[in-house]
């Protein structure tokens, strides 16, 4: 359960090439700040039904099925009833850790294996925020609109083409100016 430090977060932005000051305000915004539950040390999941659904024969029964908490005793209560009936499909119809990356994004993100990309989750926050950044680098537009500090262009590429009702880019905008 190993906490992102500010040195870790400077060595992502050598490495992406993205300002310290712009991961820091993605980070704020668009992550609750933990990557792991303060209570069981685990890391933070959410559990999507209508993904592993699409990912595996079972009709819906059980705890997963009912899904659509978010307190993370009752996520974990829905990902493991679907990990009991197919590991691999409950892993990529869950999203995990501080930017809460979904686990179907495993091959895009150069894993061999959606629990490769888990173990490497679990490992670190800042192995958390690195896979966030290597899914913001596949796309292209966001991955450039990160860099300049577009803001509109980045919360429309990760919160969808609404990213306006909730004012995504004005509080991307105004974090970063904290970071500054």
């Amino acid at each position: 359960m190993k906490k992102i430090t500010l040195k870790e977060i400077q060595t992502l932005s050598k490495e992406f090439g993205i300002p310290t000051s712009r991961i820091q305000a993605i980070k704020e915004v668009e992550s609750g700040g933990i990557g792991f539950d303060s209570k069981t040390g685990k890391i933070i999941i959410q559990f999507e039904p209508v993904w592993f659904k699409r990912q595996s024969p079972y009709s819906p029964s059980g705890k997963w099925s009912v899904n659509g908490v978010e307190r993370q005793e009752l996520e974990w209560k829905a990902f493991n009833d679907a990990f009991e009936k197919d590991p691999n499909a409950a892993m990529e119809a869950t999203s995990i850790g501080l930017m809460q990356v979904m686990g179907f994004h495993w091959k895009l993100l150069g894993f061999k294996s959606v629990g490769e990309m888990w173990d490497y989750a679990k490992e670190s926050e800042y192995n958390q925020l690195r896979l966030s950044l290597l899914f913001i680098k596949s796309n292209k537009k966001m991955f450039k609109a990160l860099i300049a500090g577009n803001w509109k262009v980045v919360a429309y590429y990760y919160n969808g083409a609404h990213y306006w009702k909730l004012k995504y880019d004005v509080k991307l905008a105004n974090a970063e100016k904290l970071y500054l």
